[in-house]
């Protein structure tokens, strides 16, 4: 017997959305991102509607106009001619470099202060708690000038190298420390094709040794999944990382440029100025102290039984850290750890300080100034910020997923 039904009327439909815990949670979202689109259009069309009444209109047209500024530290070729959007990526290699060297830096301090803090020895445990304590409490603008100062006011003017009497000379004759910042070699490519396309090169060859080391670890898994014996891959993968980017490196002719004092300054090979490395050192130590204690939070919530198998085991104290104590750690240690790379990120417009040309210097500051587009240069500046925080945030999280626990 066939029954006939009326099909749902629409207000059938409406609760079905509503109450059905099949659709309500998508309906939910759906109503939210509707809302937040009418909020943004709303005050879109409210800021238009007051430029607009006040003869101003949002043009990015400056960004193709000289910058007509000079900046001391560059990544790309610059000068005061180049365009305002010329000095907002040197802006932006300029902030990205100082976020990245200060986020590796800042690891290592931490990881070290942290695994320290929880030191048999009273003496080193009570160091580390001073260093974490010290300079946590303290602004990181402060350690910044702080910094600063000691270089300029310590380290010796590049003239005091000059001449047969000179009080300061170059360490091991290659590199030179100065109150202007340090100079060290820098690599010149004899044969090559271009400063950014050979560097272009390099990185690509080590992003393939990176995938065939990765492809080597994989078959030496299958191996030992089949065989139960695991076969040595330790000269394989160092002949990946070294002999391509060695031949590669002979190929373009790679040959090292020593600094040397021409005038009233060094010459040559690479300057690392005082503001990076101020701001620099300054990130390192500040964001450091908070890193120590997400290790030490994460080395302390690890049971007591796995040190005392491992140790049960014959394992040293070293080995048990790096081997069984560490790795579970990460778990607990990775999500603040996001936290202080964004903070470093975003405390490195700091940088203003002590002159050093981040984004927020150029691009917020001397063009802003220079050309009174407030809303605009605001307005791009807070899109990098964000970009960068969502980029470092996905790829911590994708390393995060890597490392929590799998279910059989």
């Amino acid at each position: 017997m066939t029954t006939f039904t009326d099909p749902p009327t629409e207000s059938f439909r409406l609760s079905m959305l509503l109450n059905d815990t099949r659709y309500r949670s998508g309906t939910m979202q759906a109503i939210a991102a509707i809302l937040l689109a009418l909020a943004l259009f709303y005050l879109y069309s409210n800021l238009s509607a007051n430029l607009k009444a006040a003869g101003l209109n949002i043009s990015f047209d400056f960004l193709g106009s000289p910058a007509g500024y000079d900046i001391n530290q560059t990544l790309v070729d610059y000068n005061s001619q180049s365009s305002n959007l010329q000095a907002a990526i040197v802006g932006i290699l300029n902030t990205l470099l100082v976020a990245s060297l200060a986020c590796i830096t800042a690891t290592v301090f931490g990881v070290l202060a942290g695994v320290l803090r929880l030191s048999n020895n009273w003496l080193v445990r009570k160091l580390m708690a001073f260093y974490v304590e010290i300079f946590r409490n303290i602004p990181v603008l402060i350690w910044v000038i702080i910094i600063f100062t000691i270089m300029t006011a310590v380290l010796p003017g590049p003239r005091e190298f000059r001449g047969d009497n000179a009080t300061s000379s170059m360490f091991l004759d290659l590199f030179a420390f100065t109150n202007r910042g340090v100079y060290t070699p820098g690599p010149q490519f004899t044969n090559g094709f271009g400063g950014a396309i050979d560097w272009l090169l390099v990185i690509a060859v080590l992003l393939a040794s990176l995938f065939a080391t990765r492809a080597v670890a994989a078959s030496a898994d299958r191996k030992q999944a089949e065989t139960g014996v695991r076969p040595k891959t330790l000269w394989v993968n160092l002949a990946i990382w070294f002999v391509p980017v060695i031949v590669l490196l002979t190929i373009l002719g790679l040959t090292w440029e020593v600094p040397e004092l021409k005038g009233f300054n060094f010459k040559g090979g690479i300057k690392i100025g005082g503001p990076l490395i101020a701001l620099w050192f300054a990130l390192s130590i500040y964001t450091g102290a908070f890193i120590a204690e997400n290790v030490r939070a994460g080395i302390q919530a690890v049971s007591k039984g796995q040190t005392e198998a491992a140790s049960a085991l014959g394992l040293r104290s070293n080995r048990v850290m790096s081997l069984v104590v560490l790795p579970q750690a990460l778990r607990v240690i990775i999500p603040p750890l996001i936290s202080q790379y964004l903070n470093i990120t975003k405390n490195s417009s700091l940088a203003i300080a002590v002159g050093y040309a981040d984004i927020t210097a150029t691009l917020g500051g001397i063009t802003l100034n220079q050309t009174g587009r407030a809303i605009e240069c605001i307005l791009l500046l807070m899109l990098f910020y964000l970009v960068i925080s969502l980029v470092i945030s996905a790829v911590m999280n994708v390393y995060n997923n890597a490392m929590k626990l799998k279910e059989r």
